[in-house]
């Protein structure tokens, strides 16, 4: 079975696959292994330093910060799907002065850093840090799933597009009504891994105040010395994060299985190449 992502690997290659992933599998295993070694030689795992989660409050401010997170990433999620939609129809416009210009603004959205908007809205707009987290994710986001959406379309066999003119429907009435539902469909995966990216990306509203988890986590550690409580806060943290990532993980996969594509794995492609590039 293939895909419009790849073709479906063949038994030596899936055998080789899984040799390797064995092998790294048990590496990874071996340098975790040491290294929790090592840590509880350094007494990072004594009670003293992780008394301070008897506290409720301490857990209730990272419960809140986490919450930012959240938010931010969820806003920024819906803003970033929709403006993909619209972006990818734009770019396949029919008409030049529609089409040259997204173009452009697509290229200039991708190539600049999430880190570097966020600034920008924050320090030389002067909005508020969690309105420039959002808009900041919007942006770059909403240029990466629009040319995901836009992959998506060119890879339909074109007899879509025909039979959608043949019946009476405009360029644009064929686009929204047979072409962009399916195309929505394929790259379901990669929008879905491009969201957790975005969650993950939320992080960089720490250089501009935002209160999200990581910050929040920081000064709590400093609060209450970080010298004693900054690895028991650290690994909490991260916690957190990987309880998160990996349930919209798995609502990928599942998504992806629903549509017949169980070989994708949105962890995988969402630390590929932009998947509009090649096209």
């Amino acid at each position: 079975m293939s895909s419009v992502l790849y073709d479906a690997p063949g038994p030596r290659t899936k055998r080789t696959s899984a040799i390797v992933s064995t092998v790294v599998g048990l590496v990874i295993l071996a340098a975790l292994g040491y290294s929790l070694l090592t840590l509880g030689e350094q007494g990072l795992f004594g009670a003293d330093r992780w008394n301070i989660f008897n506290d409720p409050l301490v857990w209730l401010d990272l419960l809140r910060a986490l919450g930012n997170t959240l938010q931010a990433a969820a806003l920024a999620a819906v803003g970033a799907v929709i403006l993909g939609m619209a972006l990818s129809l734009l770019r396949m416009a029919e008409h030049r002065w529609i089409r040259i210009p997204v173009t452009v603004v697509l290229e200039f959205l991708r190539g600049l850093p999430v880190l570097l908007m966020m600034v920008f809205f924050w320090g030389v707009l002067g909005l508020d840090s969690f309105i420039a987290v959002v808009l900041a994710l919007v942006l770059y986001n909403g240029a990466i799933i629009g040319e995901a959406l836009r992959s998506g379309i060119v890879a339909l066999p074109k007899g879509q597009r025909e039979s959608g003119l043949s019946i009476g429907l405009g360029s644009l009435q064929t686009r929204l009504v047979i072409e962009f539902p399916q195309a929505f469909r394929n790259m379901l995966p990669i929008i879905v891994a491009q969201l957790v990216v975005l969650l993950k990306d939320t992080s960089l509203g720490y250089a501009i105040g935002y209160a999200e988890l990581i910050r929040r986590g920081r000064l709590l550690s400093e609060n209450f010395g970080a010298s004693q409580y900054g690895f028991s806060v650290f690994i909490v943290m991260t916690a957190m994060y990987l309880v998160v990532n990996l349930t919209v993980s798995t609502l990928a996969r599942l998504a992806a299985r629903r549509r017949g594509t169980k070989d994708v794995d949105p962890v995988i492609a969402a630390n590929t190449k932009d998947p509009g590039a090649s096209v």
